[in-house]
């Protein structure tokens, strides 16, 4: 667009834009403004919309639902966030090595990434059989008796931290691997010269260095925690006793098979403003531990 200013240049913009624009106003815009005005809205989708103002709102804080699926979403947040930050930095700061095959380990386990969530949770759905699982009869090899995984109020929630972790540590390793790759060799050269061991080199040149990487993938790593759904819906269905029901499952709950669509509206507007607060927080405390070298 070379020799285009003004208007004119903004029009060409525009053209090459709007198909883009009016795929995204179809499909995402519009329908984030419908579930808005719903929100405010009784709604079971055969009778027409009646409006009954911020009625859904008041429902969902006195909804002891809503505070179950909430405390379930952050049991699992909890339990997942940690262990696949750090499984996946432990694995990426190994890989970056110059070790052999490590091509084939990189791809390895970035496998379960590309692979379907139905396709993922059945399969972990079979290894945590109780009866003819692979996970109970590894542990009866080692004299333990490993629990009914999916059926037990305890343990059903771990199940799920386990099969999501082993799904998203390839994605995280691949950002990590991505932000080690950044850091210049000289600072680990200069720090070898110096007598620094492994572990002052993790802790004094490769974490701080890596903690705008870190940010990003906890930002993203919590926003995806918080919509956990396909693989509850597979593996448990929200049970037992709604140990494992979480936010979105409760929001499909009440769409589909409640047909409480305005309730369901407001719901979803609720877990927005509570990520939306949450990572807001996260962005404002980012400046007192994350360092960009500006």
């Amino acid at each position: 667009m070379v020799g285009f200013h003004g208007w004119k240049k903004l029009s060409v913009l525009a053209i090459f834009l709007l198909p883009n624009l009016i795929g995204f106003s179809i499909f995402i815009l519009f329908p984030i403004l419908g579930s808005f005005v719903i929100s405010f809205t009784e709604w079971d989708l055969l009778s027409p919309p009646q409006f009954i103002g911020i009625d859904n709102y008041i429902q969902i804080i006195r909804d002891p639902g809503f505070y179950n699926a909430l405390g379930n979403t952050l049991f699992f947040i909890i339990g997942y966030l940690p262990t696949v930050i750090i499984i996946s930095l432990t694995i990426a700061i190994l890989l970056n090595k110059s070790i052999k095959g490590r091509l084939f380990f990189r791809a390895a386990y970035f496998v379960p990434v590309v692979s379907s969530w139905v396709a993922v949770s059945l399969i972990w759905k079979w290894l945590f059989n109780p009866a003819y699982g692979i996970v109970n009869y590894v542990l009866s090899l080692v004299g333990i008796t490993g629990p009914a995984w999916l059926h037990d109020p305890h343990y059903a929630m771990i199940a799920i931290i386990i099969t999501s972790v082993w799904k998203d540590i390839g994605f995280l390793m691949v950002m990590f691997l991505a932000g080690l790759q950044n850091i210049p060799d000289t600072f680990y050269e200069a720090a070898s010269i110096d007598g620094a061991s492994s572990f002052r080199k993790l802790w004094n040149i490769t974490i701080p260095l890596l903690a705008p990487t870190t940010f990003f993938v906890l930002i993203i790593s919590l926003i995806n925690s918080f919509q956990v759904f396909d693989q509850v819906m597979i593996m448990t269905g929200g049970g037992p006793a709604g140990t494992t029901t979480v936010l979105v499952q409760q929001i499909y709950n009440h769409a589909f098979r409640y047909y409480e669509m305005g309730y369901a509206s407001a719901m979803s507007w609720f877990l927005f403003l509570i990520i939306f607060v949450i990572t807001a927080f996260q962005l404002r405390m980012q400046k007192r531990w994350v360092d960009y070298g500006n």
